[in-house]
């Protein structure tokens, strides 16, 4: 299992600034409308090098399981992990000032023409474009787990008991919780 302590940074590689996190998680939250979690791999991982790919899908594994939205525990997660509280602030900061700003704006709009058939067709296709990132970072993540047979079947068990079987997400989330641990318990073992 990964540990997110500063002294596990890739050799050679310097630590983001507060000014870096916050610029980072504000053009994140700039360009990602409904779908902020695959363009959040791409900055994290692909473009910047904070994380590595299995860093990355550890620590979504992690924010997803915390109350609260994905990504604003991503960007908490990764803030701390660098420059510690301070880091998480201006991180958190800088991936909600924008997009409240917006949002605000948005829904001010949206209030005046909400029952225009234009507006609605625009969001019916934001939908579907958040999907498609939503699929394509899933895809990504999954080459993560390229010969980890176990981590493989995990993953498909989740999918089945969540999509499949629809079994209701908190009641999923423990029972794969308690599978995934004893998995790595059986792991760890071996």
């Amino acid at each position: 299992m990964t540990t997110f302590a500063v002294s596990d940074i890739q050799a050679g590689k310097p630590r983001p600034t507060k000014r870096e996190l916050f610029v980072g998680f504000m053009l994140l939250s700039m360009i990602a409308f409904g779908g902020v979690l695959p363009l959040a791999r791409r900055m994290l991982v692909e473009q910047r090098g904070w994380l590595t790919s299995e860093e990355f899908t550890e620590l979504l594994g992690l924010c997803q399981f915390l109350p609260g939205g994905n990504i604003i525990n991503m960007s908490v997660a990764v803030g701390m992990r660098f420059r510690g509280p301070a880091g998480a602030c201006v991180a958190l900061v800088g991936l909600i000032a924008v997009p409240t700003v917006v949002v605000v704006l948005l829904g001010v709009v949206y209030d005046r023409y909400r029952d225009d058939p234009h507006i609605q067709h625009l969001f019916g296709g934001l939908a579907a474009a958040a999907a498609g990132l939503m699929i394509a970072m899933g895809l990504k993540m999954a080459k993560s787990l390229r010969g980890n047979i176990p981590g493989i079947l995990v993953a498909l068990l989740s999918f089945a008991v969540i999509a499949l079987v629809r079994v209701p997400l908190l009641y999923g989330m423990v029972a794969l919780t308690l599978v995934s641990i004893a998995v790595a318990a059986w792991r760890h073992r071996s």
